[in-house]
């Protein structure tokens, strides 16, 4: 094999490997990605910039950066929000160096023996041979030992998935960041020319041939211990917030439930002196005075309005959360009807179908506001069906609607578009989870409908 065989093998060594490199970054964003085409975009720009660094006068690592950051740049573009892409991407260079550190020493031990074996012969092609071998061996394990880290990453990271504030992703950057750095040094002092001399560091100091490992599987160790650690987290601050969240519900229905204790006072107070008021119209009609009847009765009549439940579902907190969202609808000139029965059954927690219907009834009347006033309606259904409790909210509807790919459930376009945030249903979806059940969203022309599935407990 002459040197010029040699040459072009290395160079195409070199392409296999950047292609082989590019694939793995693809699949490390595949499943991050809401436009799954934007694979191609996240393989043609790591090629790309990895051939153009070739060229440069210090070809290495140094690309990462403009990888990173044309991604970065255009993370909207492919469905990726900048700051998961900018973590993403610093990952994948840090699992990147790991495998190199990883690799670095096996391929110096392998480099002795192919090297030394060829020297034995003393022949040229041996030495070309010995040299091939050695490559293909140390980027096979590289880039496998790389795809497999990055696999285990990606798992993890998709474990929990969500929008990051800068301190959270201060946080998650620190160990991989600290890897870059930290390789890039070694790299660096790996092989030293310096006065015509080489100084290679595992020659110097053999011991760092059993150390770099070492190092290296505890950095990854670290990447993965972080991000489990944000991820319990986010989980617990989650938790808070659904408890606390949940809480205020309950409190407001509460709230709710003493203000119809009151009512019901009321209605038996007024009932205990029906009887006074039957003596005293009595009283006016035989002293003929009729006209003091009417006006006795009117205001009798008005006194009564005061106490009256236009909706009755069979159950006092339903009754109240049902009959407050139909005075808000009317405020609002917005088309209110009701058609629900809570059910007869132990199953199910009347305050669980209270915090369902508070929701649901709360967006459907933030979409209706939006609509043209003679357009507005409101429609609610609450059925059961052998084991099943189906509540179902329709609404007039302006506007699109966009799906979460992950949650299923919408997420605004607009930041005004407070119905469509998703944070409601999210908790409605949380309770219907609780019983088993699910959450059904339609929409069709001008209609938003939410059908939720409640299963009994036994």
């Amino acid at each position: 094999m002459s040197e010029t065989d040699l040459s072009l093998f290395l160079k195409g060594m070199t392409g296999i490997e950047i292609i082989l490199y590019s694939a793995c970054m693809s699949a490390f964003f595949y499943p991050f990605l809401k436009r799954k085409k934007g694979v191609a975009v996240v393989f043609g720009v790591h090629t790309v910039l990895y051939f153009a660094n070739l060229f440069l006068p210090d070809s290495g690592l140094p690309f990462m950066a403009p990888v990173i950051a044309v991604l970065t740049a255009g993370a909207k573009g492919f469905g990726m929000d900048k700051k998961h892409t900018f973590l993403l991407g610093i990952l994948f260079y840090c699992v990147r160096i790991l495998s190199g550190l990883a690799v670095a020493s096996v391929n110096f031990f392998a480099n002795n023996v192919f090297l030394k074996a060829a020297a034995k012969e003393e022949t040229q092609e041996a030495v070309f041979h010995a040299v091939l071998y050695h490559y293909g061996v140390t980027v096979t394990l590289q880039v496998g030992l790389c795809a497999v880290m990055l696999y285990f990453v990606g798992r993890q990271w998709q474990k929990k998935w969500k929008p990051l504030h800068i301190r959270e992703l201060c946080y998650l950057l620190l160990t991989p960041v600290t890897g870059i750095l930290f390789g890039t040094v070694i790299f660096r002092l790996l092989i030293v020319v310096k006065d015509h001399t080489v100084f290679d560091l595992f020659e110097q100091f053999p011991v760092f041939g059993a150390v770099l490992p070492l190092v290296a599987l505890l950095f990854y160790a670290g990447i993965l211990i972080t991000i489990a650690s944000y991820q319990k987290m986010a989980d617990l601050q989650e938790e808070r917030e659904t408890y606390f969240m949940e809480q205020q519900q309950v409190h407001a229905i509460q709230e709710r439930m003493a203000q119809v204790e009151q009512f019901y006072d009321g209605v038996r107070q007024m009932r205990h002196e029906m009887k006074n008021h039957m003596t005293n119209i009595k009283g006016l009609i035989k002293s003929g005075s009729y006209a003091d009847v009417e006006q006795y009765i009117d205001k009798m009549d008005e006194s009564m309005s005061m106490f009256a439940l236009t909706v009755s579902t069979g159950n006092a907190v339903t009754d109240v959360i049902v009959n407050d969202k139909r005075t808000a609808a009317e405020k609002q000139k917005t088309t209110f009807t009701a058609d629900f029965i809570y059910p007869a059954s132990d199953g199910y927690h009347a305050y669980d179908v209270g915090i369902i219907l508070n929701n649901l009834l709360q967006n459907a009347l933030e979409a209706v506001a939006l609509v043209q006033e003679n357009e507005r309606y409101v429609s609610l259904t609450g059925k059961r069906k052998k084991r099943f409790f189906l509540i179902q909210v329709k609404n007039a509807f302006a506007g699109e609607v966009a799906f979460d790919e992950r949650t299923g459930l919408p997420v605004s376009t607009k930041k005004e578009d407070s119905a469509l945030h998703g944070i409601g249903l999210s908790n409605v979806k949380r309770m219907a989870e609780k019983y088993a059940g699910d959450v059904d969203i339609k929409v069709q022309k001008n209609e938003f409908c939410v059908t939720v599935i409640l299963q009994e407990k036994n």
